[in-house]
């Protein structure tokens, strides 16, 4: 049975390109298939229609090759070198003599809300990390351009169909706010929880299925002086959030998250919550570090590679974002959550594939004929997969991916797509949709992580700040059905 919010293995596989990878040395083929104003601004004009360069078959938003155009990118996970190496070069090869200003950063948000107030937008902007701008907001505030001209535009690899033919599906279901195409998700990510494979092996530990085998595992753990599991409560605690929403959902399904996300009267007092929570404080009372709440991301990530944790919450990104400081005896891979309940709704195996790394172009920038284009040219066969080269990560071009060489973590990532066929766990919206809930919900997590408050304070405490978001008029609300 399909449950809302699921997606079909087979389409999802045929339509980002994984039918078809070279798993790797010995590792052969994959098998068979394989994120407010009370009174909204009157709408930006479209950028296709303050074009002032020569509309064609080739230029189809009519771009004035000589209007210089900024792009600025988040260097996180993926780093910066598939922007400036890839996508900006194919976009100074399509329009000679252009200039390309590029700018990359970790504080999205501390660089850019104060160019926004004073109307200095970049023409395209990567927002991603933990200073993602309120994406809700900048859309009631008429910052991000309709996308719907580039998804209504021909792909560059085949004119004759449209960029919305040939990106998944969950691109144009995640790109709406407010009804309108302002957002495009680039990255196919895999979440769940990652381990050092070869240390498995060398333990001749099993990766556990069920809650008591993740305990026993634990003991084990602690005998060597490894945490069974950690992630960062500083600049990343939300690693934390997105694994207590994932657990919940393959504990109650899908439908969890999405009641959080449609702000549902007491969603978060869902059952499959509190299971989630309770399980996961326990883990961390019994098997944790607090020394883990002051570290960030890499901080952690550096203990990870260091055998001190055996279990890290996070996204598929990891691998590359660490490629410089992992040992060459060091083999990612990813493991599901275990079953909790032993009556899970969604069973061992299930995981977490969404779309996610956003894009949008500035409508109040200089340049947003350009910047359409700049996603298109991404959205090439050619652009997709130089970011697969440089990121080993995935896009949502269908088939770009085919027959390039991936890390074993991203192998070890596509298996487990392979074999959870339709129970794939949907993402979480109300990020994007809600940053001040989102935001909250990260601070009651680590909260209760850390023991300074129970389960029953965090699930009230959460739910009343949604209550207040769902009764705020200024706040645009969002929907979603799957």
């Amino acid at each position: 049975m399909t449950h809302p919010g699921e997606i079909t293995r087979r389409q999802l596989l045929r339509r980002i390109g994984l039918t078809a990878l070279v798993a790797g040395p010995g590792a052969g083929l994959l098998s068979a298939c394989a994120t407010g104003a009370a009174e909204k601004p009157s709408a930006a004009p479209s950028a296709a229609a303050t074009a002032s360069g020569l509309v064609s078959a080739t230029n189809p938003f009519g771009v004035d090759a000589k209007k210089p155009l900024e792009v600025v990118i988040f260097s996180g996970g993926f780093g910066d070198a598939y922007a400036k190496e890839v996508h900006e070069a194919l976009y100074t090869k399509a329009f000679a003599g252009v200039s390309v200003k590029h700018v990359a950063t970790q504080q999205i948000g501390t660089q850019l809300r104060p160019r926004l107030v004073s109307g200095d937008v970049p023409d395209v902007i990567n927002n991603s990390g933990p200073e993602a701008l309120d994406l809700a907001a900048l859309a009631a505030e008429g910052h991000l351009a309709d996308l719907t001209p580039l998804f209504d535009a021909p792909s560059i690899d085949d004119p004759g169909k449209k960029i919305r033919d040939i990106v998944t599906p969950g691109v144009l279901e995640n790109a709406k706010i407010d009804g309108k195409d302002l957002v495009l998700n680039y990255n196919v990510s895999h979440r769940g929880l990652w381990y050092d494979a070869k240390l498995f092996q060398a333990k001749g530990w099993m990766v556990p299925k069920t809650w008591d085998e993740f305990k026993a595992l634990g003991e084990e753990a602690k005998k060597e002086g490894i945490a069974l599991f950690a992630y960062p409560g500083q600049v990343g605690p939300y690693y934390q959030t997105w694994n207590l929403l994932y657990t919940a959902a393959k504990i109650g399904g899908n439908q969890v998250l999405i009641d959080i996300d449609n702000l549902v009267d007491n969603a978060w007092k869902a059952d499959a919550i509190r299971k989630s929570v309770d399980a996961w404080v326990e883990i961390q009372t019994k098997y944790g570090d607090k020394s883990y709440f002051g570290l960030d991301h890499t901080q952690t990530q550096i203990k990870h590679l260091q055998h001190k944790v055996l279990f890290y919450p996070t996204g598929s990104w990891l691998e590359n974002e660490m490629v410089k400081d992992k040992p060459k005896d060091f083999e990612y891979a990813l493991a599901p959550v275990p079953e909790v309940t032993g009556m899970d709704r969604m069973p061992y195996g299930a995981i977490m594939i969404g779309v996610g790394e956003n894009f949008v172009v500035g409508a109040k920038g200089k340049n947003p004929q350009g910047g359409l284009e700049y996603l298109r040219i991404m959205l090439s066969k050619e652009g997709a997969r130089g970011f697969t080269e440089r990121t080993k990560n995935l896009t949502v071009v269908n088939g770009a991916a085919e027959g390039l060489e991936l890390p074993p973590g991203m192998v070890s990532a596509a298996k487990l797509q392979d074999a959870v066929g339709t129970n794939v766990i949907t993402d979480a919206r109300y990020e994007g949709w809600y940053k001040e809930l989102f935001d909250y919900s990260n601070t009651q997590v680590n909260a209760v992580m850390a023991g300074r408050i129970n389960t029953d304070e965090f699930i009230e405490n959460v739910q009343k700040k949604a209550d207040e978001v769902k009764a705020d008029s200024s706040v645009s609300k969002q929907t979603r059905n799957a």
